[in-house]
């Protein structure tokens, strides 16, 4: 019989190695865990540049800053469901909060990337079916 211990142990395997599912059987005992896929990273917008003492030129105001969804993990970037498929996002798509942005395939498992905010595509970063590292931009947004 598996022990709390024992699930405690494999729980710490899952999230140190950052996967989504463990399955495990000895005998009779079978035990599954499972974890939803990793939110997508969102940087904050750039902040606004202070105003210059008195006497000196102040600068032009920024443009308003774009907000960036970062890869949560390394792996294959695919911006559709399957290869037949359109992209989920292409630029100047209007998205909702919770609305699938992109799947990164990472070690033979499919994790989706949602958003986490309302906001509109401005640029999508990378190719279809282009390896991305942890934190890498994936797409711009407003």
């Amino acid at each position: 019989m598996i022990d709390l211990k024992q699930i405690q142990a494999l729980t710490q395997i899952l999230k140190e190695n950052d996967l989504s599912l463990l399955e495990l059987s000895s005998g009779e005992d079978k035990i599954k865990l499972e974890r939803k896929p990793a939110a997508a990273v969102f940087a904050p917008p750039a902040p606004a540049v202070p105003a210059a003492p008195a006497g000196k030129a102040v600068p032009a105001a920024p443009q308003p800053g774009f907000r960036e969804v970062k890869s949560p993990m390394v792996g294959v970037f695919y911006a559709a469901s399957s290869p037949d498929s359109g992209p989920f996002v292409k630029e100047g798509s209007r998205v909702k909060k919770g609305d699938v942005l992109c799947i990164i395939e990472a070690m033979k498992l499919m994790n989706e990337v949602n958003a986490e905010q309302d906001g509109k595509i401005m640029e999508v970063c990378v190719q279809n079916g282009d390896v991305v590292e942890y934190g890498q931009t994936l797409f711009k947004y407003v």
